[in-house]
């Protein structure tokens, strides 16, 4: 597995109401997290992928419907991928540096804590094309639905 990754694996507790889950407790990670995101993203719609410079890390969770997450090592080109979310309930933690993303296989209610906070003045997000011939083969779309951004990068 690439280095500094994490798995952690959710504990559910369900009964008659539903169910109850802890998705994050900094005492258990790396580095404490200071900003939550909450994103919903249609199925077949790419996220990322995105590193950044100045040492944010992101731990990942699917909320509701099933996402693939993909990471780049930059420097070794080592991958990793796996789908979380309703059949699969694991965080992923993330170190910065490492290219990462998501794609929703289903729509995707999506959560990321991340250790730093968005200064919309000097964002610290670099992207690296979502087909990048290096994780192209780990998607499961070939036509992805795209932000603007990520799509000038496109390869």
């Amino acid at each position: 597995m690439i280095e500094g990754i994490e798995r952690i694996r959710l504990e559910v507790f369900e009964d008659e109401r539903g169910w109850f889950s802890e998705i994050r407790r900094d005492s258990a990670l790396p580095k404490p997290m200071v900003q939550t995101n909450l994103s919903f993203s249609r199925a077949g719609v790419v996220r990322g992928l995105h590193y950044h410079e100045r040492g944010q890390d992101d731990l990942f969770t699917c909320l509701r419907g099933t996402a693939r997450v993909v990471v780049l090592d930059r420097d070794s080109g080592e991958t990793f991928t796996e789908d979380i979310g309703d059949e699969n309930r694991v965080g992923i933690y993330v170190p910065g540096r490492h290219a990462h993303g998501f794609e929703a296989l289903t729509d995707v209610l999506f959560c990321y804590h991340v250790t730093a906070e968005y200064d919309p003045s000097d964002p610290d997000e670099l992207t690296i094309p979502w087909n990048d011939p290096r994780v192209a083969h780990l998607w499961q779309t070939t036509e992805p639905i795209l932000s603007a951004r990520d799509a000038t990068v496109a390869s």
